[in-house]
C-alpha cells in the first residue's frame, strides 16, 4: 500500500484519527422549514416559516462547524 508522501491512503472501512480518537458522528440534516406559497416578489413568508428557517440554518451552521473541528482535529485544517 502506498504511503506518505502526496498520498494519503486509507483502506475501505478504514479510519482517521487524531490520537487514536476517531471524530463523532454527524447526524444526517433534515430541512424542516416549508417554504411553499412563497415566490419571492410579493409574498413574504410568515413569523412560523421565518423561525423555521432560521433554526435550519443554525442546524446547517452547526453540522459544518462539526465537519470542519474533525478535518482541524486530524490536521486536514488549520485550527481556527
Amino acid at each position: 500500500m502506498k504511503q506518505g508522501g502526496d498520498e494519503l491512503v486509507v483502506d475501505t472501512g478504514g479510519k482517521i484519527t487524531a490520537a487514536g480518537t476517531q471524530a463523532n458522528t454527524i447526524a444526517n440534516l433534515t430541512i424542516t422549514a416549508n417554504l411553499a406559497g412563497i415566490n419571492g416578489t410579493d409574498t413574504f413568508m410568515s413569523a412560523e416559516q421565518a423561525a423555521a428557517l432560521g433554526a435550519d440554518l443554525a442546524a446547517i451552521a452547526t453540522k459544518m462547524n462539526a465537519v470542519i473541528a474533525a478535518l482541524e482535529g486530524v490536521g486536514i485544517l488549520k485550527t481556527s
